[in-house]
């Protein structure tokens, strides 16, 4: 992190604009302005070109200025929870330096394609949004090791997703999926997977071959029996909880 001499928080203040001495502070590299009540962030935030954090969550945000796609060092973090998002924002696909993206608790029906841009990904939370399905490139994102994308409404996965080769955790909870590729079982670094509430009747089989896989959460699903592929992660020892 930055030293405190370039950090600015302003928190649980009621603000529903940025004051605009903020602007000025053109040195800053850690910026939060979350709990407010932030409906819009002006287009100065550009001039904040030293930026390597941003948290702007908690808040009543419906869009985020394009000029975010432009802060030239915004790569530790990116969040954007719990705000007013119906979609995602284009503007973040330009930030091909950024390794956490956070949008959580918003609204959002779909990832676009262009996500496939944030190569230096390394952890992405989506969870509590209204996301129906993934984009193919979502397999692009080789830096990823973590994908949480729980309470959405999906109901299958992208074949694509056999090739995260870096994550080590997928978290489905509480969705729709009925069933899924039998590309997860390229996941050779996967630690915990959670398939809790969903609509699975059945698993593929290479499931069972997933080398490091520590965890395998079954739970409320509508498996019918057990599947082969759970008994020979059982008697390897990883944990399943069903």
């Amino acid at each position: 992190m930055p030293d405190s001499s370039r950090q600015l928080v302003i928190r649980f203040q009621e603000l529903t604009a940025v004051p605009d001495w903020v602007w000025d502070r053109i040195d800053l590299e850690f910026l939060c302005l979350s709990d407010n009540k932030l409906t819009v962030v002006p287009e100065n935030i550009g001039r904040l070109s030293s930026l390597r954090a941003l948290d702007l969550a908690h808040n009543a945000l419906r869009t985020i200025p394009n000029v975010i796609g432009d802060l030239p060092r915004l790569s530790d973090y990116l969040y954007l929870a719990d705000n007013q998002l119906t979609q995602f924002p284009a503007a973040i696909t330009r930030l091909a330096r950024l390794r956490y993206l956070g949008i959580t608790h918003n609204r959002i029906q779909e990832l676009p394609e262009s996500i496939d841009a944030l190569a230096s990904l390394v952890e992405f939370r989506a969870y509590n949004n209204q996301l129906a399905t993934l984009p193919e490139s979502m397999g692009a994102l080789a830096n990823l090791r973590e994908l949480h994308l729980s309470n959405n409404t999906l109901t299958e996965l992208p074949a694509s997703i056999g090739r995260l080769s870096e994550l080590r955790i997928l978290d489905l909870r509480n969705n729709n999926i009925e069933a899924l590729p039998a590309s997860i079982g390229e996941l050779h670094n996967l630690l915990y997977l959670d398939l809790r509430a969903n609509a699975l009747t059945t698993l593929p089989g290479a499931i069972g071959e997933l080398p490091r896989l520590q965890k395998l959460d079954l739970r409320w699903t509508h498996l019918d029996g057990t599947p082969p592929c759970v008994y020979r992660l059982e008697r390897r020892g990883c944990v399943v909880l069903r």
